[in-house]
């Protein structure tokens, strides 16, 4: 395409000069959030979320409310159709307990064994990508981010499909089935694409194998050998699971049932919730938490010397380590008040694989860390701050060999079922398209023609 752009023509010096003038920098007083009753972030004044829905799929429990209605923390719970994840993880069948959690999320029921058989194979048997799928769309189009290339390829799953525009209760079902067995393909294809095409390191392509569990699938394409442990799937399993979903109002799904109330296909739904939890301050915190312990590690050396860890997180906490930010990634929660259930799981499954790998130092070494942090945030502020999910995921990816751009993708890829289940439930039982609404706090202007401008 001719380049029309005269050679004088500077427009980012144009462009920035427009933006130092531009209007959007007029201040909004923050008394006027008050003033309207706005919520900011939609969280009420105490912390907790404003209801925009109601759902009987998961429950988030972090608190209790007292007869006046104030907050009472209390321990931690996740629950998926009324059974706590911590019942789940317990009872579920070897290495796939992320398949049985996606049958209760999307039919509402624990499966009998018959059942249960009959929705493995009917996920097995969509394992496979759409044939020319893995050349045309995935190695004819490498992605240097492979959030971004799994939002891609689910749009164009889309022309895949015979009838993609179809978005009535079951056809989204069968759908959604089939997007919950292609995500392990979609991912770990994304990620050998990128890095053989701009790494320039070996491309390896495993085809899934209907055998294997999704946990197993997965690990059986990233590895070269294609080998795993029963207590590396195990682990990656528990990962799945605990990932499947989490109520409603966390913020890739309530993007998907806003997108999805529109009427929308599933694929453009899904491909606007992942490109939600691609933010470091949703899904991609996991990767904020591995970025920081990598740097502490890379200082300390593993240490076991709390005072010498309890220095480096009040340096945190000042600003003055790491990215400056103030923040130690991997604690506090926005519904969580005591504990993070998922965080409790991983702790104890992380422990067991590292005890089988022989590097209980790594375990160790997060423990303390952990402890340390917590003690640290009761001198200074005399509140409890609780460890989340993200702090024991990074290490459970990291002793599994996963690369840290597939932490995200990952999450994906188990949070997809909690999506699905979402969309429906919606399309159920609400219906209307999501419009809120905001309040023009501007000034009413009288039009002025170009000539008289300056």
């Amino acid at each position: 395409m001719a380049d029309f752009k005269p050679a004088h023509f500077n427009d980012d010096s144009i462009l920035a000069r427009y933006y130092g003038r531009s209007s959007m920098f007029t201040d909004i007083p923050n008394n006027l959030f008050t003033e309207y009753n706005v919520k900011k972030g939609l969280r009420n004044d105490d912390g907790t979320g404003v209801r925009i829905g109601l759902t009987r799929i998961s429950d988030v429990v972090g608190y209790t409310n007292d007869e006046k209605g104030n907050v009472i923390p209390c321990e931690g719970d996740l629950l998926f159709r009324g059974y706590s994840i911590k019942d789940l993880i317990k009872n579920r069948q070897k290495n796939y307990g992320f398949e049985e959690t996606c049958f209760l999320l999307l039919f509402g029921y624990l499966p009998d064994r018959e059942e249960f058989e009959n929705f493995k194979t009917c996920l097995s048997m969509r394992y496979e990508l759409p044939e020319s799928f893995l050349a045309n769309e995935l190695l004819l189009k490498p992605a240097r981010n492979l959030m971004n290339k799994l939002q891609s390829a689910v749009l164009s799953l889309y022309n895949y499909d015979e009838s993609p525009d179809e978005t009535d209760v079951y056809q989204n079902l069968l759908k959604g089935i089939n997007l919950i067995a292609k995500f392990p393909a979609l991912g770990c294809y994304a990620y050998y694409t990128k890095v053989h095409s701009f790494d320039r390191n070996s491309l390896i392509i495993h085809y899934p194998r209907r055998e294997y569990s999704i946990a197993e699938n997965i690990l059986y394409m990233l590895r070269p050998d294609g080998k795993f442990t029963d207590h590396e799937a195990n682990l990656l399993d528990a990962i799945l699971l605990i990932h499947a979903d989490h109520g409603g109002g966390n913020n890739s799904t309530f993007t998907n049932v806003v997108v999805g109330s529109t009427g929308t296909d599933l694929y453009s739904a899904l491909s606007a919730s992942i490109g939600s939890l691609k933010g470091p301050k949703h899904g991609g915190a996991n990767i904020s938490v591995a970025k920081m312990m990598r740097q502490i590690i890379a200082d300390t050396d593993y240490t076991a010397n709390k005072d010498t860890l309890r220095d480096i997180i009040n340096r945190i906490l000042d600003k003055d380590y790491f990215d400056h930010s103030g923040l130690i990634y991997g604690f506090g929660h926005a519904v969580y008040t005591l504990s993070d259930p998922r965080a409790e799981i991983l702790r104890k499954l992380c422990r067991n694989l590292a005890e089988e790998q022989g590097c209980m130092y790594k375990f160790t070494f997060y423990k303390l860390f952990e402890d340390t942090v917590k003690e640290t945030m009761r001198e200074r502020t005399g509140k409890i701050l609780t460890s989340n999910v993200d702090l024991y995921s990074g290490l459970a990816y990291s002793m599994l060999g996963i690369p840290e751009e597939l932490f995200t993708p990952l999450f994906a890829t188990a949070r997809v079922a909690g999506w699905v289940a979402h969309n429906l439930e919606n399309k159920l039982y609400d219906g209307k398209i999501m419009r809120p609404a905001t309040k023009y706090v501007g000034k009413q202007l009288e039009f002025v023609p170009m000539r008289q401008r300056r």
